[in-house]
């Protein structure tokens, strides 16, 4: 093997790949990129069996060939060498020599075969979508998926698609967000699918806004791609709780108010609040919320926001951290929230939003403690 390339490029190459590389393993060839020249360039590629990402970046090739570098090492010297054209060179021996003006460099690799095969995934009879779309799904509602591990299911993103439109929902349990994209997905029958929220920002930081995405899935795995990158993934598997259930449909109090307003009352409100529940109290009455919060070891605080509010007063708890994560991914300056009762959930909507796409997120509350 035998190739000239940029430093940029190779940079760029490597950093695509990065993140499907596992910090720890022990199977060696896993924290190894694999690198091989092809005929309009080089392919690079990791995997940690759950994700595996391949990208091809160009490159003058001289001779074809694979081999499996360590990512970390490489990426290191990568980013410390000049900024010239890169020779990298492999023997049989399974050496490859990395040179760059008077630097150069020999790292020990592994050959390709004991690197495992990406997914067997069909891209033919799949589904199209623009990246732009899946982006702004992606961006809006992945936060919401749970971290702990009782309930796998939820540590998944579900994404629905239809003829006419692609929805993503992901919740935690105490906390939702939903988005409505409308779109012609061409291509496949609809399908829910479980989507692990890692390997979705890899699809939102690997593709350009512009890029048209093949998508299509095996039994167990979901591949993406474009005429340069791929990205496949496992996909969780199980029916997705009947989120609908949850969401109310009738609150009957709304509040409209300044996102801005709001958060950073809230931050002020949660220096103080417990840091295990996290819990504020948010009183609602005619053209004010009053935000307080008291930590018996710790002390009180209290703030008022002029709103716009209409329905009975009320007073509801909720946790700030939650709150906060919510009013983060309203894409407009103004919210409208929804409520009904103290132990029912609350609804967050954008206000003005100049966009087809629909935002709704939801946040459960917490008892309140006279």
């Amino acid at each position: 093997m035998k190739f000239t390339i940029t430093r940029e490029q190779f940079q760029e190459g490597l950093q695509a790949v990065a993140g499907s590389v596992p910090t720890k393993t022990t199977l060696p060839v896993l924290s190894n990129i694999l690198v091989e020249a092809i005929h309009d360039g080089v392919r690079l590629s990791g995997t940690d069996l759950d994700i595996a990402v391949s990208t091809i970046v160009p490159a003058s090739v001289d001779q074809e060939g694979s081999i499996t570098v360590p990512a970390r090492k490489l990426a290191e010297i990568v980013r410390e060498l000049p900024n010239a054209s890169i020779r990298i060179t492999a023997s049989g021996e399974q050496r490859v020599t990395i040179e760059c003006g008077r630097s150069k460099f020999r790292l020990l690799g592994l050959p390709k075969d004991e690197f495992p095969a990406f997914p067997a995934v069909k891209f033919d009879g799949g589904w199209k979508a623009t990246a732009g779309n899946l982006q702004k799904l992606i961006t809006h509602v992945a936060f919401a998926a749970s971290t702990e591990e009782s309930r796998p299911i939820l540590n998944g993103v579900l994404w629905e698609l239809r003829p006419d439109r692609m929805r993503m929902v992901a919740t935690n349990g105490h906390r939702l967000a939903r988005m409505d994209v409308p779109t012609a997905t061409t291509g496949g029958a609809q399908a829910d699918l479980i989507v692990p929220p890692k390997a979705l920002e890899q699809i939102r930081k690997l593709f350009s806004a512009e890029d048209e995405i093949e998508v299509a899935r095996s039994e167990n795995h979901l591949g993406f791609r474009s005429p340069t990158t791929q990205v496949f993934t496992r996909l969780i598997e199980g029916p997705y709780p009947n989120y609908e259930q949850v969401i109310p449909r009738e609150n009957d109090k709304v509040m409209t108010a300044d996102k801005g307003a709001i958060t950073s009352a809230l931050r002020r409100m949660s220096i103080v609040a417990s840091d295990q529940t996290h819990r504020i109290r948010m009183a609602f009455a005619n053209g004010s919320c009053k935000l307080s919060v008291q930590t018996p070891d710790l002390g009180e605080a209290q703030e008022e926001v002029t709103v716009t509010y209409e329905g009975d007063t009320l007073e509801i708890g909720f946790n700030a951290a939650y709150m906060l994560e919510v009013l983060k991914y309203i894409p407009t300056d103004e919210v409208r929230m929804t409520f009904k009762a103290p132990e029912r959930a609350a609804t967050c909507e954008p206000v003005g939003w100049d966009d087809p796409a629909s935002f709704l997120a939801l946040v459960m509350p917490l008892r309140l403690v006279d």
